[in-house]
């Protein structure tokens, strides 16, 4: 049986992507699999095993001694194929292919270089300019050595080999969410969700700003973690925190129960760099539960959600609440909209297809 050895230094082992849907999907398939990540004890779930990494208490110790066990724990299992899904783990892929004779494919989750240029943590605009030319080098460098590339969007596989890079998009499975009962939470009138990080970025503020607008009409549910105690206060002093109802972090398992019970769906991000062509995967579960969409006015976004969806200025509160007061208007126009989404998820954009091109990709190795 050929055994496949997936690595991450920063994800939890059941993480959505990596555990619910590859993991499991290759052990589907008749591969053996075993999962290096962060965690308490070794178990196996599902007929995959998972191997502890320590938890890293700092980037430092996560660059350094958590890369250097990753590795030797890799070459402990003596795998056929290496699978590693984190930026950091490069130097850790680069080792395994020459140290060993197995295949190396690396799974791109974001524009890395990108990304760097909004971490604010690195320090100023040029420091952090450098620090992402000089990974979009070393990726570049790299990616020449593995044998396959994994991008999570198209316009991030662009940056890598046609002949070696595969696009597998984060969507949904679509039996999990149909499984799914709806939430026995009551409400008193139409509920507006966001779902994911409350984060500045993310125009989780925005959001609440135009609750002032809407009022009592509607109420908004936010279920997720807040970026920091500081930015969560500052929602909180917010005149529309008066119709907003917070949930706190709710599981995978039961997101789609509260997506279930609630009217309209939101993914208000803000225009930068590595989000304007980003596919989250919210917005693919809202269409799955049927939710009409209000989201960010991204060409991009018009192009590929056009059907299901309408559009606003990410800083606009007052253009937020005219888009969702129009859908709270018009049920009609609302409840087409959603089953316009329903249907691409049961068309196109499901994990159940999606996985096909994981499976031929590792009949290719």
């Amino acid at each position: 049986m050929i055994k496949i050895c997936i690595l991450t230094s920063v994800h939890s082992p059941f993480d959505d992507r990596i555990f619910h849907k590859e993991a499991k999907a290759l052990k589907q398939a008749g591969y053996d699999v075993v999962l290096i990540a962060p965690h308490n004890e070794e178990e196996t779930i599902d007929g995959i095993k998972i191997v502890p990494l320590p938890q890293n208490k700092n980037r430092f110790e996560r660059m350094t001694k958590i890369l250097w066990k990753s590795f030797r724990l890799a070459l402990k299992q003596h795998a056929n194929i290496y699978h590693f899904h984190d930026p950091d783990l490069i130097p850790v892929g680069l080792l395994l292919k020459i140290c060993t004779n197995a295949k190396a494919i690396y799974d791109v989750h974001e524009d890395y270089p990108k990304q760097i240029l909004t971490k604010d943590w690195l320090g100023g605009y040029i420091i952090r300019k450098i620090v992402s030319v000089s990974f979009d080098l070393l990726e570049q460098f790299s990616v020449n050595f593995f044998d396959h590339i994994i991008s999570a969007t198209p316009s991030i596989g662009k940056k890598f080999p046609k002949s070696k890079t595969i696009i597998l998009k984060n969507l949904p499975i679509l039996s999990l969410i149909d499984r799914d009962m709806p939430n026995s939470m009551r409400k008193e009138k139409p509920v507006i969700i966001y779902s994911g990080g409350l984060s500045k970025i993310r125009g989780t503020k925005e959001i609440i700003q135009a609750m002032e607008f809407i009022k009592d009409k509607a109420e908004l549910w936010l279920l997720g973690n807040w970026e920091s105690d500081v930015f969560k206060k500052e929602c909180e002093d917010l005149e529309g925190w008066k119709y907003t109802q917070y949930l706190g972090f709710v599981p995978l398992k039961d997101v789609y129960s509260f997506m279930k019970v609630v009217d309209i769906g939101i993914s208000i991000l803000y225009p930068i760099k590595n989000y304007v062509t980003s596919l989250p995967i919210k917005v693919f579960e809202y269409m799955a539960c049927s939710l009409p969409m209000v989201m960010s006015n991204f060409p991009y976004w018009k192009n590929m959600f056009g059907e299901c969806a309408i559009f606003v200025d990410p800083y606009g509160p007052q253009d937020i609440a005219e888009k969702i007061l129009y859908l709270l208007d018009n049920p009609d126009k609302a409840k087409e909209l959603g089953k316009k989404g329903r249907k691409l998820i049961k068309e196109k954009y499901s994990w159940e297809k999606e996985s096909q091109k994981l499976i031929n990709l590792y009949e290719r190795c």
